[in-house]
């Protein structure tokens, strides 16, 4: 075997080269340096601010009307998971 079949073998087996791990090393520094800057220059204007505001109150809401249609199909599910089986009750 050649040392060309080799190191195929190796990348398909999933080895990890030096390089291969070089380059996740610089690429996850790239993506911690880009969600981290040291500063920042924004503005939110009173439109974002409303619009973030209104996302949020649609998502609680929606939550809430989640709950209320699905409730009785979790208290099944609670109740089920709490009450005790027939064949287990003598224990």
């Amino acid at each position: 075997m050649s040392d060309a079949e080799r190191m195929s073998c190796r990348a398909r087996s999933g080895a990890e080269t030096a390089g291969m791990r070089g380059l996740r090393f610089v690429t996850l520094l790239a993506v911690l340096v880009a969600m981290f800057p040291s500063s920042a220059f924004a503005y939110l204007d009173p439109g974002t601010g409303s619009y973030i505001l209104q996302m949020l109150l649609a998502g609680i809401l929606g939550a809430l009307f989640a709950l209320k249609v699905f409730w009785k199909r979790i208290v099944a599910f609670v109740k089920g998971l709490f009450s005790k089986k027939d064949g287990y009750a003598g224990r």
